[in-house]
Order: structure tokens, then C-alpha cells, then sequence
């Protein structure tokens, strides 16, 4: 067969670290190529590909997301369509990247001008290099006040050197592109530090991926084959499977063979073909080689899987992702204050079912039993990602109970491993003593430290991933809020040993009630308190952060007696310190293994898994005895 090529069309992913001004960029590039009307560019705001509620309250982007530009610029080819993936910057989203890499000819990597490569561009920078993808290199945010440009090129050159193999060593030769995503302006002539770069547009960014990006290559010919890359829904189509096509011609109303991941194949009619324009999905009638649209008819089409021509069916490779490195138990809510939120979804039904929802989009994911009929090891990249599916299920509605994330370990030789993080932090050079000292009681070995000059320093360390389950809380206290950390998956090593990561105890209620003011006054002394009063408690919810390593039972319900002797008002005035709120993501930190978390649409609670006092008493003097013994 011959080989033909779609001059008119590019498929490129733009991938950088968390905060790198991905998102930014990507908004700049849809205004400038024209992806919407002058009103609409008015309305769009900030972040448009950034669409998610959780998604803008974090910052953070969680799903890959593709959009489409129709380029019209000097250096391109009429009718030139450019198809723009926006993948996560957060290493526990790595599957969605994976996933997107799977879609694309080539990739856009954005790294910051002050803060360089960190991990996530190496995890996203060794995945496309093993798939042959070509890279063109955008550094942002040249405007920095503290922008160091040559360095950062310099660090990104050496990161490419120690991920090529042996024989890729042309992939050292790619584009050097320089932007403020937020100003709109790319320029191929590098900037002083900290100023803008030279031009008023994007064009030369524009062009870099039309010559760098090659255009998708298929077989005159040959039958059709595309890979299902994602899913979606809608209200009036049901579910949607967005398709990147590889090979032939893809037409509504067509009959097609679905190659299922089991093996099977089902011959199937396409009853909708959508193709995205800017930011929405238009009906169209037909696609071909290179191009992603989304097909409706196919109610039960998964991630992965092919779709194929019905005459001579040909099946690509399943996507495949890196394996789990955390897990936690997910399961119905068993406190007695569950099922008082009017309308929650409280069943092991709805639960099991909202889990496995989650299966069909989300590749990085496994759901697993465990011996309760109501509860499931749920595993996924990292604990960011497991909590932000719980934020997800409590938002729509559903009462849980939330174990402490654990780590998922292997069997080497016959011997325990644990995933190991390589973990970069950035800080105000002062605190190193005490990040140091913080990661040694972690096990974590510094594998490196540099300093610009600029008063911050950055070191690398190899942590076990159990190790940084906690760790965040704790390092901004010791930066005072100032340091930055981010960490993506190493290898697997043997077992390090014991690591206590929390070295106070818990304030934990004894019995039922409301909490009062006048017990808070006095329990105060005894640590930090985490609820205010009037808060209605339960015996074994925990109720504040013990200022000792042990657990303390409490008595939060307790009322002043009552008296016939007249108080003055400043006896009767309760001075009580504002309590700690925290959020879901900081009480799973909190947990130890004897705790969890209780997570309704409106409360976050951190009980005890066993509620009873006695009979967490007899169980501490059982495992006291079995250890002298």
C-alpha cells in the first residue's frame, strides 16, 4: 500500500509540570486561532479547558481534554486544522497523559523559566520518548522577575540526555520556542530575563508545530481502524466514545465491527458522528486518517478498544498505564450519625455502582473486593487522585467511609517491595535543617540539592510513597507556608521498615452529645481542636489533635453545673480558640491506621474504626501482650 500523509491536520498534546501555564497557554492559542466569535471571546474567561468545578477551585486540570483550531496563519496550509490535547500537570492524573499521548503525533512541552523540568515533565518527557514522539520545547513565562532562561534550557537538555536510549539521540535536536502564555507571545528568539519575548502573537509558535508535529500517516486503502482514547455522554445521544481514527474512513449511519477488550467483535451502527470545533462538538458525516471525533450508538464501548471496518476487521493494541501505587477502602458510611442528610445515596448498591461508573472513563483506576460486602479497595495513581474522587462522590450526594490510603506492594524474589517517589522540593534556603530532618524520619535519601542564588534551593530525594501519605501538612508548616513539593513514581524497592509519620495522638469523644463550650475551654489545653461548639459528636468520632503521642478520651459533651450564686459576665464568657478545620484531603493525612474518615454531602468527620472505648482498650492490651510474648 502507499503511504499518504494529512498535510491539512496535526494531533499534538501539550503537556507540562503542574502550574507550568499549560491551561493558560492553550486559552491564548484558541483566541488567536480563531476558535471563537468576538462575544464569545468576551465571555470565555480564564482556564475555558479547565471546565470541572474541582477542577477550578484547584487550580489543577484532572482530565485530558481536546479542542480543535482552524489556523489560518501565514505559515499555514489552507483549511490547516490543528487538534490540541490539554493533558493534567499532576502526577496522579498521569493515566489521563498516557491516555492522550496515545491520541497525538507529537508533543508541546512547557516548563516554567524560573522553576525548570520537575517531575511531572520527566514522566510525561519518558513516555513520549519511548513512543517516538517528536517534542518541541516552549519555555513560559519568560517574564518572570526571577526567570533564569539559559539554565532552565540547560536542565532540560540534560533531562532528555538521561531519558534517550542508545540510538535516539536525534531527539536532542528539537525547537526552543519562548513565551508568556498569559501576554499571548511566543518568539523563537530567546528574551532577556525576565521580559517579555520579542512579537505580538503566537505565530511562531504556530509554525514551530506545524514543521515539528509530523502530519498522521495512513495506507491508501486500508480498512478502517480507530482506537477508543476516551468516553463522554450526553443527555440526548447517551454515551459518546471519542475515537482517534488511525486508518480509513469513518461515516454516520456506517455499520462498523467493535473489537471488544475480551476478544469479541460485534458489528455495531455509528447513529452519530460528532467532530469538535473550538470547544463544542458539531455533527458531521465523515472523518478520516488522523482525524478525533466522537460516535454515539455503542451504549457499552470502553476505553482502549477498537473500532474496525466490518469486512476485515483489524484490532489495535489496548492502552496500557503505568499500575497503582495507592489504595484506600471505600465503603457505606457506618457511623451512627449516618443517613441524616436528607436525600444522600447511603445503599452499597449505589456505591458499588458509582465506583464502577468511574471504571469505564478513568484507565489509572482498579476497584477491588475486600472481605465487608460494603466496603472495596479502590487503587490509583496517588492520593490526590483518590481524593479527589471521593470530593466528586460526596458532591453528588453519596454517605462513605473513607480508610487511611495505603501502599500497593509487590513480591520481588520473594521479598516485599514498595513504590518509591523521587520528590522535588523548592524552598527559602533557611529550611533546609528542617526538611531534611523531616524526610530522614520518612526514609527519604536526598539524591541531590542546588542552589541559584536566588535564596531558594531545590532538592531531590527518593522517598517510599507511604512515607509522603502526610507529608504535605506537615512540610508547609515547617516552610510556614512558603515551600513547594511535587513527586512522581521511581521504581519499586524492598521494604524500608516502619515509618511513623504522625507523632501526636488523638482527642477522641466518649460518648454522644453536643459539643459545649465549656468542655472545649478546658480541652483546649490539651491540643488542637478540630470542631466548634454546638457540633453534634458521637463516641469514637475524633474531635482534635492530642499535644501527646497518645490517644486521649474526652468528654467534648460536658455542660457547666448549673448554680444560685450570680457569675459576673466575664466568668461567664467562653474564651475559646478558633478550631482547625480540615479539609478531606488534610483528614485523610490525619489518619492513622486505627482511623477513617467519615464523608457526608455536608460534614468531613475522622472517627475511630472501631467506635467503642472498651473495646478499643482490650484490643491495644491484646496487641501489648502478643508483643511481649
Amino acid at each position: 500500500m502507499t503511504s499518504l500523509r494529512r498535510n491539512d491536520l496535526r494531533n499534538v498534546a501539550i503537556v507540562a509540570h503542574v502550574d507550568h501555564g499549560k491551561t493558560t497557554l492553550v486559552d491564548a492559542m484558541l483566541r488567536q486561532g480563531g476558535a471563537f466569535t468576538e462575544r464569545e471571546a468576551e465571555n470565555a474567561g480564564d482556564r475555558v479547558m479547565d471546565s470541572g468545578d474541582l477542577e477550578r477551585e484547584k487550580g489543577i486540570t484532572i482530565l485530558a481534554k481536546n479542542t480543535a483550531v482552524h489556523y489560518s496563519g501565514p505559515s499555514a496550509p489552507e483549511g490547516m486544522t490543528i487538534n490540541i490535547i490539554d493533558t493534567p500537570g499532576h502526577a496522579d492524573f498521569g493515566g489521563e497523559v498516557e491516555r492522550a499521548l496515545s491520541m497525538v503525533d507529537g508533543i508541546v512541552l512547557l516548563v516554567d523559566a524560573s522553576e525548570g523540568p520537575l517531575p511531572q515533565t520527566r514522566f510525561v518527557l519518558r513516555k513520549a520518548l519511548n513512543q517516538k514522539k517528536p517534542v518541541a520545547l516552549v519555555v513560559n513565562k519568560t517574564d518572570r522577575s526571577d526567570a533564569r532562561i539559559d539554565e532552565v534550557v540547560d536542565e532540560t537538555y540534560e533531562l532528555f540526555m538521561d531519558l534517550l536510549e542508545d540510538g535516539d539521540e536525534d531527539a536532542l535536536d528539537f525547537p526552543v520556542i519562548y513565551a508568556s502564555g498569559k501576554a499571548g507571545i511566543a518568539s523563537s528568539v530567546k528574551p532577556e530575563n525576565g521580559t517579555l519575548p520579542e512579537g505580538d502573537s503566537l505565530e511562531p509558535l504556530f509554525k514551530t508545530i506545524l514543521e515539528t508535529i509530523p502530519a498522521p500517516v495512513y495506507d491508501e486503502g486500508a480498512p478502517l481502524q480507530a482506537h477508543v482514547t476516551n468516553l463522554d455522554s450526553s443527555p440526548f445521544l447517551g454515551r459518546l466514545a471519542l475515537l482517534r481514527i488511525f486508518q480509513g474512513e469513518l461515516h454516520k449511519g456506517q455499520t462498523v465491527a467493535w473489537m471488544k477488550g475480551d476478544g469479541t467483535v460485534k458489528n455495531v451502527k455509528i447513529t452519530e458522528l460528532l467532530v469538535t470545533e473550538g470547544l463544542v462538538r458539531v455533527p458531521g458525516e465523515k472523518a478520516g486518517p488522523g482525524d478525533i471525533v466522537a460516535i454515539a450508538g455503542i451504549p457499552e464501548i470502553m476505553i482502549g478498544e477498537t473500532i474496525a471496518d466490518a469486512e476485515n476487521p483489524i484490532a489495535l493494541p489496548l492502552i496500557t498505564v503505568d499500575e497503582p501505587a495507592i489504595s484506600m477502602t471505600i465503603g457505606t458510611n457506618t457511623s451512627p450519625l449516618a443517613g441524616k442528610v436528607k436525600g444522600a445515596k447511603v445503599t452499597a448498591r449505589l456505591v458499588k455502582d458509582r465506583l464502577d461508573s468511574e471504571l469505564i472513563g478513568n484507565v489509572s483506576l482498579k476497584v477491588l473486593p475486600t472481605e465487608r460486602p460494603d466496603a472495596w479497595e479502590v487503587q490509583g495513581r496517588g492520593e490526590l487522585a483518590l481524593a479527589i474522587l471521593v470530593e466528586q462522590m460526596r458532591r453528588e450526594g453519596y454517605e462513605l467511609t473513607v480508610g487511611k490510603p495505603q501502599v500497593v506492594t509487590k513480591d520481588i524474589n520473594g521479598k516485599r517491595h514498595e513504590p518509591v517517589e523521587r520528590l522535588t522540593i523548592d524552598a527559602p534556603e533557611e529550611y533546609l535543617g528542617a526538611i531534611t530532618e523531616l524526610l530522614a524520619n520518612r526514609k527519604g535519601r536526598m539524591e541531590g540539592m542546588s542552589n541559584h542564588g536566588t535564596g531558594w534551593i531545590r532538592m531531590e530525594f527518593l522517598v517510599p510513597a507511604r512515607g509522603l501519605i502526610g507529608f504535605r501538612t506537615e512540610f508547609m508548616t515547617v516552610t510556614r507556608g512558603t515551600g513547594m513539593s511535587s513527586h512522581i513514581f521511581e521504581s519499586y524497592e524492598p521494604w524500608a521498615g516502619e515509618i511513623r509519620s504522625r507523632l501526636s495522638g488523638s482527642l477522641v469523644a466518649d460518648r454522644a452529645g453536643a459539643a459545649t463550650a465549656h468542655a472545649m475551654t478546658s480541652l483546649q489545653e490539651r491540643g488542637t481542636l478540630f470542631v466548634p461548639p454546638t457540633t453534634e459528636v458521637y463516641e469514637g468520632m475524633i474531635v482534635g489533635e492530642n499535644s501527646r503521642a497518645d490517644d486521649m478520651d474526652v468528654n467534648i459533651t460536658k455542660e457547666k453545673q448549673q448554680t444560685n450564686i450570680r457569675s459576673s459576665s466575664a466568668d461567664n464568657f467562653e474564651k475559646l480558640t478558633p478550631p482547625k478545620t480540615l479539609s478531606l484531603e488534610q483528614s485523610l493525612e490525619f489518619c492513622r491506621d486505627d482511623e477513617c474518615v467519615e464523608v457526608t454531602p455536608e460534614n468531613v468527620r475522622i472517627r475511630k474504626l472501631v467506635l467503642d472505648a472498651g473495646e478499643r482498650s482490650r484490643t491495644a492490651a491484646r496487641a501489648r501482650k502478643a508483643n511481649k510474648s
